[in-house]
């Protein structure tokens, strides 16, 4: 059984010898024409004295290669439901005369076969085009290595997964056929580990991206690539498409395992194990899919805000573009409409206008309406039909659509997204409401605001603002009470001061609203430029809600002469960056520092407790009590500085 494992899994070494060979110009093939064509199922390797010459070829390896298109990836999810694929890559079975193979032993069979050949692709990703590239990088110079290992991402890992792990059990298994003719435990069993796939489809289109700019940037670049896809072993196609079969993998599994199971006995002991893998199978698929929409929404989303000229108050990684197009603005001076621009995402609607030289942004932003408290109804005026009328809190406008389709389709989708926004907002509601469900007058009568002290709303009955409603979280919005009239607001809401006389006219934080009737002003003059730092934090995070805490010594002039203990934390809620407390009870940090791309060194001779955080010119030294500690707080730092966010079950707490 031994000697036919080895035996079956020849093909697949030969095809890794033609790899290695070539990967130096010239390098003799060892695999026969029939062989190449029997395991390389859909590549045709016929050789040829100049294959470059031959039109198909000639597109693939000319001075700009083909790109697999965006437009083309989005389509994936559609085209692999199909099974139109198999007519070119798969491999044709052909038993032995005067046997009948079972169906579903074909199907594993065909399985077997494609896998054999997906491998060697792999084999030709990670060990002939990843690892030259690298080898050039590094010798050369002439591009980064970090380029290359963006562009091929986590293709290592799916490479030695298969290799090493999928390939031998299918092999195995369908070797021990009679004895045990099943296969959905295998697949059960190493299905999970088919998620890894998420990472290098999202990564995909940044990757293509990245090849055709090196590609034109790079000659040593573009020397080492031609000469691989002018190997026999490429197969005389781009390694763009090389690049692509990762991606239309998992959808093949999928099709594969259902035609399996569509062919099983009904009682076959293997359909229960064989459901159960495909539901597997299909949560990978799942998973990558969702991937590819995360993906296409940012980026559909980022080129709308460059559209948008990006400005601060706009860009938000968060947010959903639900609808964007031309209308007609009625002006309530001039008597034909103007033409403007809508941008509806899920928290607020702008209002623009088309720039006349579209260098850079191709509009400007006029108002910004936020979706909450927004009202939208039809206008019936005889002379502008197809009109409707958005109310807001920062602007009223009276819109003209094209059509009476076009104006119900702008209504249905500006009252869906205040639907939406009414429904995140319930609990706020709920908490304002007694418990016969009237609304509770929490506030005080306007002659009584500042007169005397108000009832506090308790801090559990709300989950976000009462006056903006944006939600609360433990850093970046922290819950504060107005002093004058009870409400549990944000910092940016009740960032005011006002004297109330049931407090002796001392100065106390108020709310905008009862800054705005005790002082009589609308904004304050000192605060209309005042903008927050993106790293400042209103509260420091307990040890309940950090990846790491404890207490460490500042060590240097940095801090001081006396080297003072700081209170160190890297929360949950934001992983990349370490704040430094006086003491664990401070509502504030004093320092703050992003971890992204610093470079973590631990451990000296003198002191092995010392560590230092560095970065362009930028020095830390840290002091831990013990060395288990400084250990812990190494491994927490270098991963923040790579970029790592917690999310994983296995990710333990590192706290102190």
């Amino acid at each position: 059984m031994e000697q036919e494992s080895k035996e079956k899994l020849a093909p697949v070494s030969s095809l890794v010898t033609v790899f290695e060979n070539s990967r130096t110009p010239g390098a003799a093939i060892k695999v026969s024409k029939l062989e190449a064509e029997r395991h390389l199922p859909g590549y045709s390797l016929t050789p040829s004295a100049e294959p470059w010459k031959e039109s198909h070829v000639g597109e693939s390896l000319g001075s700009e290669p083909r790109t697999v298109s965006r437009r083309y990836l989005n389509s994936l999810k559609n085209k692999l439901s199909s099974g139109a694929w198999r007519k070119s890559c798969q491999p044709e079975i052909h038993p032995g005369p005067g046997t009948q193979m079972p169906e579903e032993k074909r199907i594993v069979q065909e399985l077997l076969e494609t896998e054999k050949a997906y491998v060697a692709r792999l084999h030709l990703l990670d060990q002939v085009f990843f690892q030259e590239l690298l080898r050039e990088a590094r010798s050369s110079k002439a591009f980064p290595e970090d380029v290359v290992r963006l562009i091929f991402s986590n293709i290592s890992s799916i490479y030695q997964f298969h290799a090493q792990f999928f390939l031998p059990e299918l092999q195995w298994r369908l070797d021990d056929w009679t004895a045990t003719p099943r296969i959905g435990d295998v697949i059960q069993k190493l299905a999970p580990f088919l998620k890894m796939y998420s990472e290098y489809v999202k990564n995909f289109e940044r990757a293509a991206e990245l090849l055709a700019t090196w590609t034109d940037k790079s000659a040593p670049f573009q020397e080492v690539i031609t000469r691989i896809q002018s190997s026999e072993a490429s197969g005389s196609l781009t390694l763009q498409h090389h690049m692509l079969e990762p991606v239309q993998r998992i959808p093949r599994y999928e099709l594969l395992l259902k035609e399996y199971i569509q062919k099983l006995p009904a009682q076959a002991p293997d359909r229960a194990d064989a459901q159960k893998a495909l539901d597997m199978i299909f949560s990978a698929a799942q998973h990558s899919n969702s991937a590819i929409t995360e993906m296409e929404r940012l980026q559909d989303l980022w080129e709308v805000y460059q559209r948008l000229g990006l400005e601060d108050d706009i860009v938000d990684p968060s947010n959903t573009l639900l609808r964007e197009g031309p209308v007609l603005k009625i002006s309530f001076r001039r008597s034909d409409p103007m033409e403007r621009y809508l941008f509806l995402f899920n928290n607020m609607l702008l209002y623009c206008v088309p720039k006349v030289i579209q260098v850079g942004a191709h509009f400007q932003v006029r108002t910004r309406i936020d979706v909450a408290g927004m009202k939208v109804r039809e206008l019936t005026d005889a002379e502008f039909p197809h009109s409707f009328l958005v109310s807001g809190k920062q602007r009223t406008l009276e819109l003209q659509a094209r059509s009476q389709e076009e104006m119900i389709s702008w209504m249905q989708a500006c009252q869906a997204a205040i639907d939406q926004i009414e429904k995140r907002n319930e609990t706020f509601k709920a908490a304002v409401q007694g418990p016969e469900g009237d609304t509770q007058e929490q506030e005080l009568q306007s002659e009584e605001l500042g007169l005397r002290a108000p009832q506090w709303v308790r801090d559990k009955m709300v989950t976000m603002c009462m006056r903006c409603k944006e939600p609360f979280n433990a850093l970046t919005r922290r819950r504060h009470h107005c002093r004058a009239c009870g409400y549990v607001v944000c910092a940016k809401c009740s960032d005011y001061r006002a004297e109330l006389k049931y407090d002796d006219n001392r100065p106390n934080r108020v709310c905008f609203h009862c800054y705005t009737f005790l002082t009589g002003s609308v904004l304050p003059e000192d605060k209309e430029d005042r903008r927050r730092g993106i790293l400042e934090k209103g509260s420091a995070a307990g040890s309940e809600q950090s990846l790491m805490c404890s207490f460490l010594q500042l060590v240097g002039d940095k801090w001081g002469k006396s080297g003072p203990r700081g209170w160190c934390v890297i929360p949950q809620d934001d992983p990349l960056v370490l704040y430094i407390y006086a003491a664990p009870q401070d509502m504030r940090a004093h320092t703050s520092i992003p971890l992204l791309g610093y470079q973590v060194t631990a451990g000296t001779q003198a002191d092995p407790r010392l560590f230092q955080l560095q970065q362009s010119g930028q020095l830390y030294t840290f002091k831990a009590e013990t060395e288990e500690l400084r250990d812990r707080w190494v491994k927490a730092m270098e991963r923040a500085a790579s970029g790592w966010s917690p999310g994983r079950p296995d990710d333990g707490d590192l706290s102190d």
